[in-house]
């Protein structure tokens, strides 16, 4: 009779161990170096198990960080209103914000059309990695009409919330005008940015929004990791 192949045995035992919860969604395995202390093996044997578990898409590795269990992805509604936080406390996560950059700098074609602005006329840009439960799940970049909102970034640093931001800011409400969702890869700095693999699947989305007197507030550009959440368009 065959034997079953060590790192094979190595991958069912923790492939059982995520099942039973010792390992819940988020967790981190234990090292190369301690799996290989445990079962006796070397790196390389533990390296295949672990590739097993992947390829089951139980855990993902993230470079620098080491193998975490998969969680499943949440889902995130895009219709009229889109609030990240709110969103994703309905889906019983935690979400945070970690800003990258924050400037105020004249605006490119894209953002003047996408703003009703001429190209150069001054604008906000905020950008910053999206977390539920700590894990990065998205990378977002917002532009405002910097002549509107002349204390929007004082207002940014201070709620680190859009929402809250912009309400501070005289906008009551805004809904989104549109939202286009392209498949893209993620480059060499969103993957470092992410933990994630470079070239790994990421939804893109580029929204308008508006205020209620229909007047361009926002526009944004975001880059969901493709395998932690799943976009819902609404409506």
């Amino acid at each position: 009779m065959a034997k079953t192949p060590i790192w094979k045995s190595i991958s069912n035992t923790l492939n059982g161990e995520i099942a039973a919860g010792h390992y819940r969604a988020g967790d981190k395995l234990p090292t190369e170096s301690q799996l290989a202390a445990r079962f006796s093996v070397n790196r390389h044997t533990v390296r295949r198990a672990l590739q097993a578990l992947q390829e089951q898409g139980l855990t993902q590795s993230r470079r620098g960080a080491g193998v975490f269990v998969m969680a499943e992805p949440t889902d995130y509604p895009i219709g009229q209103r889109v609030r990240f936080h709110q969103s994703l406390q309905a889906a019983g996560r935690m979400a945070t914000k970690k800003v990258l950059n924050l400037q105020t700098r004249p605006s490119n074609k894209a953002e003047a059309e996408a703003l009703g602005l001429y190209q150069g006329d001054p604008v906000h840009v905020y950008e910053g990695v999206s977390l539920a439960d700590h894990v990065p799940v998205a990378l977002a970049r917002t532009v405002f009409p910097a002549a509107r909102f002349p204390g929007l970034p004082a207002s940014l640093m201070h709620f680190g919330s859009i929402t809250e931001a912009l309400a501070a800011e005289g906008v009551a409400d805004y809904t989104r005008k549109s939202t286009r969702i392209t498949a893209v890869v993620a480059d060499a700095t969103q993957a470092s940015q992410l933990n994630i693999t470079e070239g790994a699947p990421l939804l893109r989305t580029k929204a308008i929004s508006v205020d209620e007197q229909g007047s361009r507030v926002e526009y944004g550009h975001t880059w969901f990791v493709g395998d932690r959440m799943t976009v819902v368009v609404e409506g």
